[in-house]
């Protein structure tokens, strides 16, 4: 029985790794590690491993940046040209997972279900943008994992200077380039 159940520990440890799987995120301002809540946020974080895998992230920017709230990126290039994303996804902000301080979670339109690569980091408590109930305007935004290195690199990406550029607001004036995300092993 002891080697049986030392066997099937032995066969879970792959599925446990798969469970929660990390990313490297590699900008010109250093390294963040994230780690990814699949079992509470399946269908986003297969869907943000999807991108990741294909290098789509490789190159984009941090298109918005407010200090005290949040950084934003994930779906423009260098030049601040928007990329061509697959289909939207389910929101699933109803996980239990919080925006609190290191929290990654997809960025998207008013139609909750829009979300595509657009991701932001929570650099504050952001409790309203939690998932309240069902509603349009309770649904919330879907966390999907959390900063388990680099929080210090986010950091000093939220005091980078912004203003408006290209019609938006709050882009870096420096740009602040996602050179690679990988998933780690």
């Amino acid at each position: 029985m002891k080697k049986l159940l030392s066997s099937l520990a032995l066969c879970a440890l792959p599925l446990l790794a798969h469970a929660a799987p990390v990313v490297e995120m590699t900008t010109n301002k250093g390294v963040i590690e994230i780690t990814l809540d699949s079992a509470k946020a399946p269908k986003t974080v297969a869907n943000f491993v999807s991108y990741a895998k294909a290098g789509f992230y490789n190159g984009t920017v941090f298109h918005r940046i407010i200090d005290g709230f949040m950084i934003q990126g994930g779906g423009f290039d260098g030049k601040l040209e928007q990329k061509k994303t697959n289909a939207p996804i389910p929101n699933e902000a109803a996980n239990g997972l919080k925006n609190t301080i290191g929290s990654i979670a997809m960025a998207r339109t008013a139609d909750p279900n829009s979300a595509t690569a657009q991701f932001f980091i929570n650099v504050a408590n952001n409790e309203f943008l939690d998932y309240k109930n069902p509603t349009p305007q309770g649904i919330g935004y879907a966390v999907f994992g959390k900063v388990s290195k680099g929080m210090d690199v986010v950091n000093r990406i939220a005091k980078t200077h912004t203003g408006s550029m290209k019609g938006m607001d709050d882009v870096p004036f420096e740009p602040i380039v996602i050179q690679k995300v990988v998933v780690k092993p």
